[in-house]
C-alpha cells in the first residue's frame, strides 16, 4: 500500500464512467465514499462497490457511507432499514437507560446487516457532538444528548456494535461540533469557549472513545486554541487537542473539503489539512475536475498513517455468520421506540 494516496474520493453516478476508472487507477485513493446520488438498489450498489475496488486493484479498499439514522442515512426504504435518529435514542435512554442501550444495539445491528449486504465497510458514525442550546440544526437530533457522559455511553454502544459486525465506525466531528452555531456546510463556525470548559464538555465523549479506529474532524475554529485555522487545518488542534488531550490515535480524516467553512482552492484546502497532521482528506462531490485538483495535493499515505490504518483494520471482527431475524429485531426496536413516539 505504499503508493496509496491520502485521499478518499466519490463518484458522480450509479456506475463508474471510463474516465473515473482511469483516474482512480492512476491516482490510487485510499478508498471511496457513496452518497444518495450513487444509490438505487442493492444489486446496483454492490456492483458499484465492486467496481470502485477493482479500479484501484484492492479488494479491501474501504468504502464509506453516512448511515447514522434519522435525517442522515443514504440507504433508504424500500430496500433498506430506516434507522431512528440518535436524538430519539437519547430520549429513550432518559426514560429507561437499559432500553435506550438495547435500542442503540438493535438499530446499529440492523444498519450493519444492510452495509454488509452491499459490501460497505466503513460507516461515518457515531456522531459524538453535544446537543446544546446553541447547537446548529445541522447537528440537531443527530446528537444523542447534551450530557457528554450519555453521549459517550451511547456512542460506545454503537461503535462496538459496528466493530463486532465487521464495520469500521468513524467518530465525528472531533473535537466537537456542538458549540457551532452555524452550519459548516455553509459558513465557518467560531467557538469562543475556553479550553477547560471544552475539555469537560465537548471533548469528553471523544476522549472516552479515544481508542476508536477512525475519526472525522470538525470544520470549526476554536478561538482559544487556534484563532486562525479551523480544527481540520490546525496543527495545534490536531496535535495538542485531538492527539494529545483527547488521546485519539486512530486514522484521522477530514470532513468534506467542499464545505464552505473552508476557504481557498480545493488543493490548498487539502494541503493545509495534511500539513496540520490529518491522515486522509475526504472529497465528496464526485466531480472529476475537482478530484484532479485535490489529487495534486495528496501524496502517499505517510508511515504513521499507514500504521493507524492497519491498526484500525485489525480491530474489526468478521461479520457474524449466523443469521438473525431482522423482522423480529425491527419489531422489538419499534416496541421500544413507542415509549418516546
Amino acid at each position: 500500500m505504499k503508493d496509496v494516496k491520502s485521499v478518499i474520493f466519490s463518484c458522480e453516478g450509479l456506475v463508474l464512467t471510463a474516465q473515473e476508472k482511469e483516474f482512480f487507477a492512476s491516482e490510487k485513493p485510499l478508498g471511496f465514499i457513496l452518497f444518495a446520488r450513487n444509490i438505487d438498489n442493492p444489486e446496483q450498489v454492490r456492483a458499484l462497490v465492486n467496481a470502485l475496488r477493482a479500479s484501484v486493484g484492492r479488494a479491501d479498499a474501504p468504502v464509506l457511507l453516512d448511515q447514522e439514522g434519522g435525517r442522515v442515512q443514504r440507504l433508504r426504504s424500500p430496500h433498506w432499514f430506516e434507522a431512528p435518529a440518535f436524538g430519539l435514542l437519547g430520549q429513550l435512554y432518559d426514560l429507561d437507560a437499559a432500553k435506550g442501550i438495547e435500542a442503540c444495539r438493535l438499530a446499529t445491528a440492523l444498519i450493519c446487516d444492510d452495509l454488509n449486504g452491499v459490501g460497505i465497510t466503513v460507516d461515518c458514525s457515531p456522531c459524538l457532538d453535544l446537543a446544546l442550546p446553541v447547537t446548529s440544526s445541522v447537528i440537531g437530533d443527530r446528537s444523542f444528548h447534551a450530557d457528554p457522559n450519555i453521549v459517550a455511553k451511547l456512542g460506545a454502544v454503537v461503535a462496538l456494535e459496528f466493530i463486532e459486525n465487521g464495520i469500521i465506525p468513524v467518530i465525528k466531528h472531533i473535537p466537537g461540533h456542538g458549540r457551532g452555531t452555524v452550519d459548516s456546510h455553509l459558513e465557518l463556525p467560531v467557538v469562543d469557549a475556553g479550553i477547560e470548559e471544552l475539555v469537560s464538555t465537548d471533548f469528553a465523549p471523544f476522549k472516552q472513545l479515544g481508542h476508536s479506529p477512525w475519526g472525522m474532524t470538525a470544520h470549526i475554529v476554536f478561538k482559544q486554541i487556534d484563532p486562525e485555522r479551523p480544527a481540520t487545518q490546525s496543527a495545534k488542534v490536531v496535535t495538542d487537542i485531538i492527539r494529545n488531550q483527547i488521546g485519539f490515535d486512530g486514522l484521522l480524516l477530514t470532513d468534506d473539503l467542499n464545505m464552505n467553512a473552508l476557504d481557498g482552492p480545493l488543493e490548498k484546502r487539502a494541503e493545509r489539512a495534511l500539513e496540520a497532521g490529518v491522515d486522509v482528506v475526504l472529497h465528496c462531490s464526485g466531480k472529476l475536475d475537482e478530484m484532479k485538483s485535490v489529487a495534486q495535493a495528496c501524496g502517499p499515505l505517510q508511515d504513521a498513517s499507514l500504521k493507524r490504518y492497519h491498526a484500525a483494520q485489525s480491530m474489526i471482527q468478521p461479520p457474524p455468520q449466523d443469521t438473525f431475524s431482522s423482522s423480529q429485531m425491527k419489531a422489538r426496536l419499534d416496541h421500544l421506540l413507542e415509549l418516546v413516539n
